[in-house]
Order: structure tokens, then C-alpha cells, then sequence
């Protein structure tokens, strides 16, 4: 008898989640992985973790930006794949960049992937993203060139190619508030996309990692607006999804969305804690999971991500997964 229901987490070593389901009917997924980069692929959502990861990219630790691959993220872009994801030399945050391989092929699992550089941002940074919108290309990204509180901000560029910037980078949300300023940094990161109701809507983390006040915060704009007028961006007050020490998670964020296979439901995709850092030291070898949970819409339109739920819930498998 098929399973009707699932618990998270669906990778118990999950940081920095990323899952798009494609057209050809398949979920691919990344996360966190420091030394390479690999994807998972399945038809079903709740058990793509299941699945037996293909690395598709691992540098040799000798050669420049080889060191702290993290947060890769798996876009189709203007008719082909790329990978997006924040590297190093090892040296510290200023030399932190994001960068980008291209495939040869069709399959991102069994195609040839190739380094194409780094982006060429105006701040080191990390946590790049691309959104096309009215025939341009743009990206957004987490840069450390916002002061005086030392951190990273969202800034924004429009683009050449899919590896290349052309023009100003804007500043687009910076950390301002206290809810932003948890765990001893100013930080806005984890840059992500949703469009609905006539807007988008753009989701990022706050606050340090290793605080167990890392949540999400969310700023919109119009869909007919201009994505680098950075007046023209609202922004809400306070997170949109935080820690729930009832339920047991705690630093819920760096997020993605997807939809259930039929597509009449919205995902979301984050990593949290199942304990608080006054519990465990986060430095000794702890681990952040994968988790997944439905998400509904308010009457006014807006995006509503409810609490991040226990891990001992049982909960419906997405729409239309049954049937895979």
C-alpha cells in the first residue's frame, strides 16, 4: 500500500535547501555540501532526500574559489542549465564570490558542467539568485558592502548574460531592524523569488546562521515595477517565518519554493534546528535539515507561511504525488 503521509526531515544534513520542480516533470535538489556540489532528482517531493545524489562539481582544493561551496542553486535560464553558488580561497569573507558553471547538455545529472567565473559583482558576497522579468535578466545577491553595521545586504544588477552584470548594483534591503541584527551580525541573505497576485515578492534570511532568531523577512514589488528602483520595494515589518520553540525548531530559514506535482499547492523549503544554541554548541559538528511544509495566500494577496511545524508531524503528502 502506498504511503499517504511523510515526517521531516527529508535530509537530516540539509543547509541551504534548493528544490525547483522542472518540466519535465522531476524535482532537482541541492544544499550545502562545502567541498562539492551535487543533485538530487525524483518525481516525488517528500522523498526526494531518499534519492542517491550525483556530484556534478568538485574542485580541485588547489585552485582559486574552491573552498566554501555553499547555497548552489539549480536555474533554466534563457533556454539552458546553471548552477549559481557562493565560493572562496579559504581567506575569509572578502573573498567570497558567486559563481557560476554552465552545462553542456540537457540533463543536469549526466551533462557536462563548466566553470564559466565569477560574477562580476561590485561587493565580495554570497547567495546569488536570478529572476527574468520583462524580457531582462536580473540578479540579486547578498553583498558585504553595507555599513556602518558590519553584515550583508540584498543588492541588485540587471544582466548581460547568465554570468555576466551590466550597470550599477542597487541596494535593495539592508538590515535595519533588530530582528535583523540577532546573533552578533546585520545580515539579509538568501535572496528568493515569488510571483502572485499581480506582485513579487521577495523573501530573504535575517539575522546570523547560528542565532536561534535566523528567520525570513520579506519585501514586494509591484510586477509591473522597476526591479532596481529601490524606493519602489515595500518592505514588512518584522519576519514572516520564525523560530517555534513549542514546536521545537528553531533558526528556521534560507529558503525556496516549489509546488506539488499536480501544481495546486505552494512548498516552501528551508533548513532549521530541532534544538535551541543554549542546548548543543553549534560548533561541534551540528547539523541543519532539510524540511518542507505546505503554505497558503491572505485575502489581500500576500504570501502566509504559517509556524515552522515539529518534526514529529505527520503531514499529507504534497497534491498529486500519490499518483507518481
Amino acid at each position: 500500500m502506498s504511503r499517504q503521509a511523510f515526517q521531516n526531515p527529508l535530509l537530516s544534513d540539509g543547509a541551504d535547501p534548493w528544490i525547483i520542480k522542472h518540466t519535465d516533470g522531476y524535482y532537482y535538489m541541492s544544499v550545502t555540501q562545502n567541498d562539492r556540489i551535487s543533485l538530487w532528482r525524483s518525481k516525488a517531493l517528500s522523498s526526494i532526500g531518499e534519492q542517491q545524489p550525483t556530484v556534478v562539481w568538485q574542485p580541485d582544493p588547489s585552485e582559486p574559489l574552491s573552498r566554501q561551496l555553499w547555497a548552489p542553486e539549480l536555474h533554466y535560464v534563457e533556454g539552458g542549465w546553471y548552477i549559481y553558488y557562493t565560493a572562496s580561497d579559504g581567506s575569509g569573507d572578502q573573498s567570497r564570490r558567486i559563481c557560476v558553471l554552465e552545462l553542456q547538455g540537457d540533463d543536469p545529472l549526466s551533462g557536462s558542467w563548466s566553470f564559466k567565473g565569477a560574477v562580476n559583482t561590485e561587493h565580495a558576497g554570497l547567495d546569488g539568485t536570478v529572476i527574468a522579468h520583462r524580457g531582462e535578466l536580473y540578479f540579486f545577491y547578498s553583498g558585504y558592502g553595507y555599513f556602518p553595521d558590519y553584515g550583508s545586504a540584498i543588492y541588485a544588477a540587471k544582466m548581460s548574460n547568465p554570468w555576466t552584470l551590466t550597470g550599477d548594483n542597487v541596494l535593495i534591503t539592508a538590515p535595519t531592524q533588530a530582528w535583523e541584527k540577532q546573533g552578533g551580525m546585520a545580515i539579509n541573505e538568501g535572496p528568493v523569488f515569488l510571483r502572485r497576485n499581480g506582485r513579487i515578492f521577495l523573501v530573504f534570511s535575517a539575522s546570523a546562521t547560528w542565532s536561534d532568531d535566523y528567520c525570513l523577512g520579506m519585501t514586494s514589488i509591484a510586477e509591473a515595477g522597476d526591479l532596481l528602483d529601490a524606493a519602489a520595494w515595500e518592505k514588512h515589518e518584522g519576519p514572516v517565518f520564525a523560530k517555534d520553540p513549542e514546536q521545537g525548531v528553531y533558526a528556521p530559514g534560507h529558503n525556496s519554493f516549489t509546488v506539488s506535482p499536480d501544481g495546486t499547492e505552494d512548498w516552501i523549503v528551508y533548513h532549521a534546528y530541532s534544538y535551541s544554541e543554549s542546548e548543543m554548541s553549534r560548533a561541534e559538528g551540528s547539523r541543519r535539515s532539510l524540511r518542507i511544509q505546505r503554505f497558503g495566500w491572505t485575502e489581500h494577496g500576500m504570501p502566509d507561511f504559517g509556524t515552522p511545524l515539529a518534526t514529529d508531524k505527520w503531514l499529507d503528502l504534497p497534491s498529486g504525488e500519490a499518483s507518481v
